[in-house]
C-alpha cells in the first residue's frame, strides 16, 4: 500500500504542556481511519498539524508535502468537516456553490447540485434558515463534490440526531469512499462507526495507545465471561481489564490465544468502545 500520511516523532508542546508527544504512524491510500480519543488528548491538535494549521517537531508528510510549508498546494487535495458548521448564515446556497466554484479547482458543481437534489435544501435557503442537520448536509454535499484525496471529519454528527448522522455515513461511503480516496473521522460515537473503519487509532496525553487494522483486532484481543473457578483461571492468565455484568466477570485479554481461554467461559471480539475503556485505563494506572 502508499501511505498517504507519515508521521516520525511528531511532537507538539504548549509551554509545559505536551499535546502531542512523540508519536509515529502511517495512513494507507483507501483507507478509512478512526481516531478516537478523551477530551484533551491531543486529537485537535494532530489534526491540525496534518492541516497545516500549525507547525511542530519531527517528521510529517501528507500526501508528499509538508502540511505547514506547502498547506496552498496541500489543501487543493483535502477536505475538512468540523465539529461546528462554518458556512456563513447569510449567504443563499445557490451562493455558496458559486463560491465554492469560483475558489476550488477540484468542484464540480454539477456533482453538488446532484448531490442537493437528494435533500430538502433549496438553492435560495439561506445558511440561517437550515436546521442543524440540513447545514451538515449542505456541508457534505460540497465536500463530496470536490475530488480529493483525504477527507478530515472532527466530529462530523455532533449534535445530530439519529437518523442524520445514519444518513451522513451512508452516503459518505456510497457516494464518496473509494480505493483511491481516505477518510480520518474523530468522533466520541464509537459505536456508530466501527462498522464502517478499516483501522483504527487510540490516543490518550499526546501518545498513541494503539494503532492497528480492525482486522488485526480480532486477532490480538479477545473478551471472556466467566464465573466461580473458570473466572479464577482466567484471571491468572492476565487479562488487561476486567468489569463486572450480571454477576460474572467480564475479562479482556492481548495477545493470549483462544486456545488458552476455551473452557473458561463465553468468548466473544471485544466492542471498540469496551476496547477503549480498557487501554485508556490501562495507560491511566
Amino acid at each position: 500500500m502508499t501511505s498517504l500520511v507519515t508521521a516520525r516523532g511528531v511532537s507538539k508542546h504548549f509551554g509545559s504542556v505536551r499535546a502531542v508527544d512523540d508519536v509515529s504512524f502511517e495512513i494507507d491510500r483507501g483507507r478509512i481511519l478512526g481516531l478516537i480519543g478523551p477530551n484533551g488528548a491531543g486529537k485537535t491538535t494532530l489534526l491540525k498539524a496534518l492541516l497545516g494549521l500549525t507547525d511542530c517537531e519531527g517528521d510529517l508528510s501528507v500526501l508528499g508535502l509538508d502540511p505547514f510549508r506547502q498547506r496552498k498546494k496541500l489543501m487543493q487535495n483535502i477536505c475538512f468537516i468540523a465539529d461546528v458548521a462554518v458556512l456563513p448564515r447569510w449567504i443563499k446556497v445557490r451562493q455558496l456553490l458559486d463560491y465554492v466554484e469560483g475558489v476550488h479547482p477540484n468542484f464540480s458543481r454539477k456533482s453538488a447540485e446532484t448531490y442537493l437534489t437528494q435533500t430538502q435544501i433549496r438553492p435560495e435557503a439561506k445558511v440561517r434558515e437550515l436546521s442543524k442537520g440540513m447545514v451538515t448536509q449542505l456541508h457534505l454535499c460540497i465536500i463530496m463534490a470536490i475530488d480529493a484525496k483525504l477527507l478530515v471529519l472532527d466530529e462530523p454528527t455532533l449534535g445530530l440526531d439519529i437518523l442524520f448522522r445514519k444518513e451522513f455515513y451512508a452516503n459518505l461511503l456510497n457516494d464518496y469512499f473509494d480505493e483511491e480516496r481516505t477518510i480520518l473521522v474523530t468522533t466520541h460515537q464509537v459505536e456508530e462507526i466501527e462498522n464502517l473503519l478499516t483501522d483504527i487509532m487510540f490516543i490518550n496525553d499526546g501518545k498513541i495507545l494503539l494503532d492497528s487494522t480492525m482486522d488485526a483486532l480480532s486477532d490480538t484481543y479477545v473478551e471472556v465471561m466467566a464465573t466461580g473457578e473458570d473466572a479464577q483461571r482466567a484471571r491468572g492468565l492476565g487479562p488487561i481489564a476486567e468489569t463486572e455484568m450480571f454477576g460474572k466477570s467480564v475479562m479482556l485479554f492481548e495477545g493470549v490465544s483462544r486456545e488458552h481461554l476455551e473452557g473458561l467461559g463465553e468468548i466473544r471480539i471485544p466492542s471498540v468502545a469496551d476496547l477503549f475503556v480498557a487501554k485508556i485505563k490501562e495507560a491511566r494506572k
